[in-house]
C-alpha cells in the first residue's frame, strides 16, 4: 500500500479513451446507476452482505472514470462503493480518490479524524455490513492517486485540480493539491477552506477534467472543466464524454445533503500572494 511519504503514480500516459468521466458521486448510488445507464452501461447489484456485488457492461469498449468523493453526505456509500471496486477490478473503470475518501481512509486506518461533513453517515452505513467491504475499501482507496495524467498527455483528471507543473508528478505536494486544489490552508468567512480558483491561471495544452467544488453547469476554462454538479446537494451527476467532450447529466433523486456555500468556481488569488 502507498503511504503518506509514498504517493501513488499518476502517469498514465498510456491509458487512453474513450473515457466517461464521472464527477463527485457523495453515496449517491441511485443516481450513479442512472447516469451510468444514460452512457450506455448496465450495472445492477446483486445479493446481500459479503457477497453483495456489481453485474456491469460496458458500450462500445469505452471504461468509466471516477473524479473521486465516492463516500460521504449521500444515502448509500457501500454500493457506490462496490460498483466502483467492482467496475475498476473487471477492468471496465478507472478512479482517483478524493479528499473525502482519503479522510475514511484514515477512519478506517484508526487515525484520529474529526467524524463531520458526511463521514458521520458513511461510517452509520458500515454499522450494517461485514468487515468484507471495510478491508477492501481500504485497499481500494488507498492504493489510488488524487490526479493522473492521461492520453499520451492529452488528458488530465484530478480531484480538486491540479496546476500544470505537477501533472503526471509523484510528490506530496502534487497529491495534496490535487485532493484540495488551491487553499490557503486557513477558513473563510463561511467556516469552511478558503479555496482559490487555479484554473483561472491555467494555460496548459493538457485538457484537466476535475470536480471537488460545485458549478451549477460544467463550463470549459482555460481548458479545464469542473464536472462536479452537486447531485448530494440537489443538483445533478455529470459524466463528461472523452474524447467527445460532450456532457451527460441526471438530476438527483432528492436533496441529500445541506450546502453550506453556493455553487460556483472560487475566487483567482489574489495578486501577490504566493502560491502553494
Amino acid at each position: 500500500m502507498s503511504t503518506p511519504h509514498e504517493p501513488a503514480a499518476t502517469d498514465w500516459r498510456d491509458v487512453h479513451g474513450p473515457l466517461d468521466i464521472i464527477g463527485d458521486v457523495h453515496g449517491c448510488a441511485d443516481e450513479l446507476v442512472e447516469l451510468l445507464h444514460a452512457l450506455g452501461y448496465t450495472v445492477r447489484l446483486e445479493g446481500t452482505g459479503d457477497s453483495r456485488s456489481t453485474v456491469a457492461t460496458t458500450p462500445r469498449a469505452r471504461r468509466a472514470f471516477f473524479v473521486g468523493d465516492l463516500v460521504d453526505r449521500g444515502p448509500n456509500a457501500p454500493d457506490v462503493l462496490r460498483i466502483v471496486m467492482d467496475m475498476v477490478e473487471r477492468g471496465q473503470a478507472l478512479s482517483i480518490v478524493g479528499n473525502h475518501d482519503d479522510k475514511f481512509v484514515r477512519w478506517l486506518k484508526g487515525r484520529d479524524v474529526k467524524i463531520a461533513h458526511g463521514l458521520e453517515r458513511t461510517i452509520a452505513q458500515l454499522d450494517g455490513e461485514g468487515e468484507a467491504i471495510r478491508t477492501r475499501a481500504l485497499a481500494f482507496l488507498d492504493e489510488l492517486p488524487s490526479h493522473a495524467l492521461l492520453d499520451d498527455g492529452h488528458l488530465a483528471v484530478a480531484h480538486a485540480g491540479i496546476r500544470e507543473s505537477m501533472l503526471g508528478k509523484r510528490f506530496r505536494r502534487a497529491h495534496d493539491f490535487g485532493l484540495y486544489g488551491d487553499s490557503s490552508g486557513r477558513l473563510a468567512a463561511d467556516g469552511l477552506p478558503e479555496r482559490f480558483n487555479w484554473a483561472a491561471e491555467y494555460r496548459g495544452k493538457t485538457a484537466i477534467v476535475y470536480g471537488h467544488t460545485p458549478v451549477a453547469e460544467p463550463e470549459w476554462l482555460n481548458n479545464t472543466l469542473c464536472i462536479d454538479t452537486g447531485c448530494v446537494f440537489g443538483g445533478r451527476l455529470t459524466a463528461l464524454r472523452w474524447p467527445e467532450r460532450e456532457i451527460i447529466s441526471v438530476t438527483t433523486k432528492q436533496t441529500y445533503a445541506d450546502l453550506k456555500r453556493e455553487f460556483g468556481l472560487p475566487p483567482p488569488r489574489p495578486p501577490g500572494q504566493a502560491k502553494r
